[in-house]
This record gives C-alpha cells, sequence and structure tokens, in this order.
C-alpha cells in the first residue's frame, strides 16, 4: 500500500521537473488534461444512458428501406404517370411489441448498425490522450536519460540556492555599477594629463593577469563572507558540477530522445487529424437498421435514434480543435530542434557582462538541458553558470582557504631552519592563504604541491621575506608584487612540473643572488628565452640546475660570466658538450653531479679562480689528470666521492693547496704517501672503500681535523694518526679493528669518536685524556661502556650535550 509521504515524494519529484519543460510542454500537458476530461465525459455519457439506440418497428417499407411520407407521396405522384407503378401497402401484422422485444432490438442495431466510430469514440479519444501523456514524459522516465535529468534538477536546486552564487552574482552586478565610473574617471585623467596614456598602457602590456574585482576596482571584504558551512557546501557543487559535465557532456542521448518523442507526435498528430474528422461525418442521429428477427417481432426492419449523436459531434469537433493546436505546437518545439543549435550552449552574453570571462561552452545533452532550462527561465542557466568558471571556483578555494588557515594556525607552523631563519612550509594545500601575508616575521616561504598560487599585493608586508622555495606549483606574481620581490628576494628555488617552463617574472628579480630550477629544463628551450631574460639577473651569484641536459646551456655561459657558483645535477644523463665551460672565468664553485663523465674534463683546467669542484656519481674510474690541477691555485675542496675510482695518483701531492678531500664511497684499496704531503688538509674522508691499512705518513696531516674511514677493512691504526693533535671527528666504524691505540688520549680536542661495528673488547682508560669528548658524541657498543673507569664512566654520563 502506498503511503501518503511516498505520494508526496512522487509529487515532489514530478513538479521537480518543471524547470526542462519549456512553454509547449506546459502548453501540451493542459491539452492533454483537457482531451482527458472530453473522454472521461464521453466515456460517462455513454455508460449513463440506459438505451444509447431508440429503435422503432417500420410498418411500411419503400424501396428497401423504411417508407416516410414523402416516399408515399412520390408513389401517387409516380402512379398517375404510370398507372403499373405498386403503391406500398402496411405490413398486415399488427401485434405490439414488448419492452424486452425493444431492449433486444437496441442491442441488435447498436452492434450491427452503429458505426465503430460512434460506438468508440471515447475510447478513442482516451487511447489518443494516454499516447500523447506517454510521449510527453518518455524522456523524463527512460532509464538511459532519467538519471541525468534527476541529477542535473539536483544540481541546479543546489546552484540556484547557494549563497555563494548570490555572491558571485552581486559582485557581477557591482563591477557592471563601477566600470562606467571608472570609464569617465579615466577620460578625465587622460584629457588633463598627457603621461597617463603611456602608464596605462605600459600596465595593460605587463604578462601578469589581475583579478576581475581588482580591474573593477572593488574589494573581495565588500562582499558578503561566506561561513564554513556554506563555503563548503558549495564546494561540492562545483565537484559534482565537474563530474556530471564529464559524464554528460560527451553524449547527445537525451537530445535524441526528445526529438524522437516529439517526432511521434507530430506523426500522431497527422493520422488523428486524417481519419478523425472523416469518420466524425458517420456520427448521425437517425439510423436505418435491418434485422432478420421477423419470427419474434413480426418486423424485420426499424428505425433507430442515437441519443448522443449530437453531444459527440460537438466533442469530437472540440476535440479535432485541442489536436489541431497540439499538432502546431509539436511542430513548432521540431521547428525549434532543428533551427537551432542545441548541441552548443554558449555563455558569450555572460562572459562579457560578468567578471567570470573564463565560463566554457558546453556541449551535446549538457547544452541541450541548458537551452530547456532557458525556455523555463534564462536565471537558472545564468546561475548554473558560475558553477562552471575555473575563477569562480579558485574565488571559492580561497575564502575556505582563509577560513581554515587562520592567522594562529600558521603562526604555529613557523619553525627555525638549519640557517636560523624563520621558515613556513606549506604542503598540499589549494591555494595561498590570505592570512600568510600576517606573518612578518616569516624569512623563508616554501610553497610545496600546491596547484595555484597567486601573490598579491599584500605580500610587500612580508619584510623580512628573503627566500623563496616553489617545488610543484604553479606560481603567478601581480605586478605589485613583483617589484617588492625585486628588491627584497634573494635566494629563489623552483621545481619544476612540466618541461622548460620558467615563469617569465624570475628574470625581472634583478637582486636574485641564488637561483636553484629543478625540472626537466631542456637546453633547447633555455637558449630560445629572450636574451635580456639572463643578463638582467646581474647580481646573481649562484645558479643551480637540476635536469637532463646534452652540454651546458649557453645562456648560462654566455649570459652569465660573474657567476661564482654553478651546481648541474643531470640525473645521470651523459654531459657530452663542456667547453663553453670556459668562459666562466669569475667561477669559484663548480658542482658536475651525476653527469656520467668517466673522465675529468678538461675545460675545468681553465678555471684559474675555483674554490671547490664536486664531481659525485659521475662514475669516474680513473683520475690521472689530477696532475693538471695544480694549474688551480686556489683550489681547496675536492669532491670524487661516490665513483668508481680504484687509485689515487701520486700527482696528488702537487696539491699543496688542498684542503677538503672527499674520496668516500669509491673502491680505493691503497693510499699514495704522496697523499700526506697535502698539508694544509682539514678534512678527509676515505669512508665505504676498500682499505687495509693506513699509512704512517698520516702524521704530516697536521691541520686534519675531521678523519672518516668508516666501513673498510682495516685492521689497526698507526700510532702517527694520533699526532694530529688538532682531530675532532675520528670515524672508525664498521672495520676490523681488535683493540684502540692508549694515544686515542692525546688527542684532546677529539669531539666526535666512532668505534661501533668493529672487534673491540675493552676501551682504553686513557680516552679520560679527552676532555672534549661527550657521551653522545661516542658512538660505541652499550657494553664497552663498562670497560671504562668509573670515573672516565661518570664523566661521560654527566656531558650529554649533542654533538
Amino acid at each position: 500500500m502506498i503511503t501518503l509521504t511516498e505520494l508526496k515524494c512522487l509529487a515532489d519529484a514530478q513538479s521537480s521537473y518543471h524547470i526542462l519543460k519549456p512553454w509547449w510542454d506546459v502548453f501540451w500537458y493542459y491539452i492533454t488534461l483537457i482531451m482527458l476530461l472530453v473522454a472521461v465525459l464521453a466515456g460517462a455519457l455513454q455508460l449513463t444512458q440506459s438505451r444509447v439506440l431508440c429503435c422503432l418497428p417500420c410498418k411500411v417499407e419503400f424501396d428497401n428501406h423504411c417508407a416516410v411520407p414523402w416516399d408515399i407521396l412520390k408513389v401517387s405522384v409516380n402512379m398517375s404517370s404510370n398507372p403499373g407503378t405498386p403503391l406500398p401497402l402496411p405490413l398486415r401484422i399488427q401485434n405490439d411489441l414488448h419492452r424486452q422485444q425493444y431492449s433486444y432490438i437496441d442491442a441488435v442495431c447498436y452492434e450491427k448498425q452503429l458505426h465503430w466510430f460512434a460506438k468508440f469514440f471515447p475510447y478513442l479519444v482516451l487511447l489518443h490522450t494516454l499516447i500523447f501523456a506517454a510521449c510527453s514524459n518518455f524522456w523524463l522516465h527512460y532509464p538511459s536519460t532519467s538519471s541525468r535529468l534527476e541529477h542535473f534538477v539536483a544540481i541546479l536546486h543546489k546552484c540556484f540556492d547557494s549563497p555563494w552564487t548570490t555572491r558571485a552574482l552581486s559582485e557581477t552586478v557591482a563591477e557592471q555599477s563601477v566600470r562606467p565610473r571608472k570609464l569617465s574617471k579615466s577620460k578625465t585623467l587622460l584629457s588633463t594629463s598627457g603621461c597617463s596614456a603611456d602608464i596605462d598602457s605600459s600596465k595593460q602590456s605587463l604578462p601578469y593577469p589581475q583579478t576581475g574585482l581588482e580591474s573593477a576596482g572593488i574589494e573581495s571584504s565588500t562582499s558578503s563572507v561566506l561561513d564554513k558551512k556554506e563555503g563548503e557546501q558549495a564546494k561540492a557543487i562545483f565537484e559534482k558540477v565537474k563530474r556530471f559535465r564529464l559524464h554528460v557532456e560527451q553524449k547527445d542521448i537525451i537530445y535524441r530522445v526528445y526529438l524522437k518523442q516529439i517526432i511521434v507526435k507530430v506523426i500522431l498528430f497527422v493520422l488523428i487529424i486524417t481519419y478523425v474528422p472523416y469518420f466524425l461525418t458517420y456520427i448521425s442521429l437517425e439510423i436505418d437498421c435491418s434485422v432478420d428477427v421477423q419470427a419474434f417481432t413480426g418486423y424485420k426492419r426499424y428505425q433507430c435514434v442515437y441519443s448522443l449523436a449530437e453531444i459527440f459531434k460537438v466533442l469530437a469537433s472540440f476535440y479535432v480543435i485541442l489536436v489541431i493546436l497540439y499538432g502546431l505546437t509539436s511542430s513548432y518545439s521540431l521547428w525549434w530542434m532543428l533551427r537551432s543549435s542545441l548541441k552548443q550552449y554558449s555563455f558569450e552574453a555572460l562572459r562579457e557582462k560578468s567578471n567570470y570571462s573564463d565560463i566554457p561552452d558546453v556541449k551535446n545533452d549538457f547544452a541541450f538541458i541548458l537551452h530547456l532550462a532557458d525556455q523555463y527561465d534564462p536565471l537558472y542557466s545564468k546561475r548554473f553558470s558560475i558553477f562552471l568558471s575555473e575563477v569562480s571556483e579558485n574565488k571559492l578555494k580561497q575564502i575556505n582557504l582563509n577560513n581554515e588557515w587562520t592567522v594562529e594556525k600558521l603562526k604555529s607552523k613557523l619553525v627555525k631552519n638549519a640557517q636560523d631563519k624563520v621558515e613556513l612550509h606549506l604542503f598540499m594545500l589549494s591555494g595561498l592563504p590570505d592570512n600568510v601575508f600576517e606573518l612578518t616575521e616569516m624569512e623563508v616561504l616554501i610553497l610545496e604541491l600546491i596547484p595555484e598560487v597567486k601573490l598579491p599585493p599584500a605580500v610587500s608586508q612580508l619584510v623580512n621575506l628573503r627566500e623563496l622555495h616553489v617545488c610543484h606549483s604553479s606560481l603567478v606574481v601581480d605586478h605589485p608584487a613583483l617589484a617588492f620581490l625585486e628588491e627584497n628576494l634573494k635566494i629563489l628555488r623552483l621545481k619544476f612540473t612540466e618541461m622548460g617552463k620558467i615563469p617569465r617574472w624570475v628574470f625581472h628579480l634583478k637582486n636574485l643572488r641564488e637561483l636553484y630550477l629543478s625540472g626537466c629544463v631542456l637546453p633547447e628551450q633555455l637558449s630560445t628565452m629572450q636574451l635580456e631574460g639572463f643578463q638582467d639577473l646581474k647580481n646573481l651569484r649562484t645558479l643551480y640546475l637540476k635536469s637532463s641536459l646534452s652540454r651546458i646551456p649557453q645562456v648560462v655561459t654566455d649570459l652569465l660570466p660573474s657567476l661564482q657558483k654553478l651546481s648541474l645535477d643531470n640525473e645521470g644523463s651523459k654531459l657530452v658538450m663542456l667547453n663553453n665551460l670556459k668562459k666562466m672565468v669569475n667561477l669559484k664553485s663548480l658542482e658536475l653531479l651525476s653527469c656520467d663523465l668517466e673522465r675529468i674534463p678538461h675545460s675545468i683546467f681553465s678555471l684559474n679562480n675555483l674554490h671547490e669542484l664536486d664531481l659525485k656519481e659521475n662514475n669516474l674510474k680513473t683520475v690521472e689528470e689530477i696532475i693538471s690541477f695544480q694549474h688551480l691555485q686556489n683550489l681547496s675542496c675536492l669532491k670524487l666521492w661516490h665513483n668508481n675510482i680504484a687509485y689515487i695518483p701520486a700527482q696528488i701531492g702537487a696539491l699543496s693547496n688542498l684542503e677538503q678531500l672527499f674520496l668516500d664511497h669509491n673502491n680505493i684499496e691503497n693510499l699514495p704517501l704522496q697523499l700526506f704531503l697535502c698539508t694544509k688538509l682539514h678534512y678527509l674522508d676515505l669512508s665505504y672503500n676498500h682499505l687495509t691499512f693506513i699509512p704512517e705518513e698520516i702524521q704530516y696531516l697536521s691541520n686534519l681535523q675531521y678523519f672518516a674511514v668508516t666501513n673498510n677493512n682495516i685492521e689497526m691504526l698507526p700510532d702517527g694518526l694520533f699526532q694530529c693533535k688538532k682531530l675532532q671527528c675520528l670515524l672508525l666504524g664498521k672495520n676490523s679493528l681488535m683493540n684502540l691505540s692508549p694515544l686515542v688520549g692525546e688527542l684532546s680536542n677529539l669531539t666526535h669518536l666512532e668505534l661501533i661495528g668493529n672487534y673491540l673488547e675493552t676501551l682504553p682508560s686513557e680516552l679520560e685524556g679527552c676532555q672534549s669528548l661527550k657521551r653522545s658524541c661516542l658512538i660505541v657498543e652499550d657494553n664497552l661502556l663498562s670497560t671504562l673507569p668509573l670515573p672516565v664512566t661518570e664523566r661521560l654520563q654527566t656531558c650529554l650535550d649533542k654533538c
């Protein structure tokens, strides 16, 4: 049994479709309703009449029909002219019929002599009406269309009632009212100042986009503020509209079904209007009925009267008029569908009037549904379009973002980084909260995995901002914001999500000192940039490129000759062309990482000002060219780590100015004695090699402060190692040491000692002499600590400072 609640829900569902019914659909509905009333009225009349036919016996027959006075008069005239003409005589049987006999005759004549159209006219009208009604509602209940239509109506109601729609349209109205005032004001300025036109034109030529609100002079604060719940609801509507558009815009099922049902209506109209007026003439008042029942009644011919004939003629004529109106309306709707481009819906007029110029045109079923909604009320499509605009969505995201990220929450994210700078790291947000610009103490801003970021003029409030990181994000900078960054920004780090997309605003940062570019930046793309781009970065001292290049980009070597540090991480791709590196005569630090060089490039030996060289992960097997480093008088740091170097040539002793040497993660088995001629060395890393011993000559490295031989095969330490009195960090872990020399106590400056992973059984008590050594910086197995004297253990335990 159907409850009232279910009936109410059904009625509401049907009434909600009125948005998709144009005026002719409503007109069809009322015509169909009147047709139904005609069918009901005719059927009721037919059912309530006890005697539809009233038949009387015919006593005189003439010329195979019941004779009337006119027939007798005509026979009389014929007899006068022709005496042989027989005179019609009445039948001799004179008995009267009973009521049952009349009822019998009425029923027989009704079935055999009454025309079928006169009998079944109410049922034909009812059948036609039901067919028309079914055609009108078929597309609303067809499985392939009903779900889409129901989804669209639900979304459209939410769009219409959303507070965000009201706010967006109010901004449009405000913009239209402000725009004429701005135009009149600009005309006045142009008439009073000759240079105003140049200023305006220069602003218009800037490649930095501005929002519609800014161009209209409207501040977003003047608009109504959405609360958190309303913002989330509007966000959900945007997602629903996206999914609906993706699902519906690719098909035209709704359009074809609607077109087919209109064609069916037109065909049905033609059929009805063809046969109904013709059979209308068969509805007559008098019916001559001949029935062979003379044995029962004494008569075989009867004269009958159809009591509903006149009223059925009136109803049938009225029905024909209704069908004509229905057919004309159907023909108009068919003409509307065929003449109009209903498979595309353009918001061109709305884009011209509003600040949402990015509203896209829609196609196929999506476009057709909007055309139908326009026939009902164009305001529905206008409100719906707000949720098709990316500008509108971005504004909503910004409002929701500001509601979520308050100033207090952002302040809790501020930290001190390794460089002791106040840093804010924002990760995977929908945008940049406006409250960020209230954190005036911030020095470093990191934006990571944020799809669209826009720096407004409010960034000028960050007076301490000096470093900006943009990682896998798209950043747009307004002109006023760019002027601020140009003066204040010193360090910029960019990680690209697309190949070769270096923003143009980067080349306006004339005070930039360090630039880090990470991504698939191809050399040909770099070389096609405007030459004045890199050339304007006159204060740039550090450039980091992480990409897959075949040669060093020409724009770097030709336009940045004053560059002091160049770092190139080629991600394992082979770097072939290095000859243009000779042009960078002012280079002090060079890093060629993962470039698959195999040998040290000769072009490096021309860089006389070079202080640091890093050749990490280059598959170097030999470094015979190391002798040429003696021409680099200023070279103090050499990093040959993470390669396949098997031995160090003796010529390394010529590098008398070398202070730092990184040889870890190689295949070195022996150390040449000439290495210890580099007496200025204070940092030596030989970890992760195949060393078995350390020469006694290490004692000549009197300035050595850091020495690491972790993960080798060393069994014994030379006494000369403990003559390096300046040693502060000694890493001996993961070797084959059996004992530690008591001479370790002479290293009074030792602050870090690693012994874990050896075969030591005890620790020397002389560790007491290492007064600077802390417990947290003594990396050793816990059981070995118990072998130390109690005073030494207590001293180490009381000093818990970290290294």
